[in-house]
């Protein structure tokens, strides 16, 4: 039987973190404008979500927050990603003449799976997320409860990743035309500096 207030919870607490636009959400994105992979590259992000939720919610969320010389190295990784990442999508902003059918033959499905291998684990913030603030909620819970929390965390991630992903696809006729292309790609640049700016105060705050 399940236990549906811990899935609940753990349903409407996993949107909540998930939600917010983020690396792997802005790489889900370009993928479902591009309809190049995007399916795929919904079930990583939700796959490494399963894996990671399960890592913090039993017990590996304390292990993490007690090794503080692995959070920094992981923090350290993700802001030179994000920073070359927010890089990249600027580049494209000012760079003239490319074509989608150039975008899609410059990422083959090794570069695309490389890219979220990338912003899923050289990206902090997905730690933070998944292992240390879902794990210590869900750590609360008695045994039997657990696998409830963490159920409804796996369910938000799953339905957010591929309706995201199928809606960037359908959308796509639009998204991709220059013009919104270039103030996605300025948006989410920005957005991946901030993302670094953040992760750089939280080290030294």
């Amino acid at each position: 039987m399940m236990y549906w207030l811990p899935w609940v919870q753990g349903f409407t607490l996993g949107a909540g973190l998930i939600i917010p636009i983020g690396a792997q959400n802005a790489f889900v994105l370009n993928q479902g404008m591009r309809r190049q992979y995007h399916l795929l590259v919904a079930g990583i992000c939700s796959l490494f979500d399963v894996l990671l939720i399960s890592l913090g919610v039993f017990g590996g969320g304390a292990a993490l927050q007690s090794h503080g010389v692995l959070y920094w190295g992981i923090s350290l990784a993700g802001m030179a990603f994000l920073l070359l990442y927010g890089a990249h999508c600027w580049r494209r902003v000012f760079r003239s003449g490319q074509s989608l059918a150039l975008s899609k033959q410059e990422r083959g499905l090794k570069a695309v799976i490389i890219g979220v291998l990338a912003v899923t684990l050289l990206n902090p913030q997905v730690y933070i997320e998944t292992v240390m603030i879902l794990g210590s909620v869900g750590g609360g819970f008695a045994e039997h409860d657990k696998w409830a929390f963490a159920i409804g965390c796996f369910s938000a991630s799953l339905i957010w990743f591929f309706t995201l992903a199928l809606a960037a696809a359908r959308m796509s006729h639009w998204l991709n035309k220059p013009l919104v292309q270039k103030g996605m790609d300025a948006i989410i640049g920005t957005l991946m500096w901030l993302l670094a700016a953040k992760l750089a105060l939280g080290l030294t705050g």
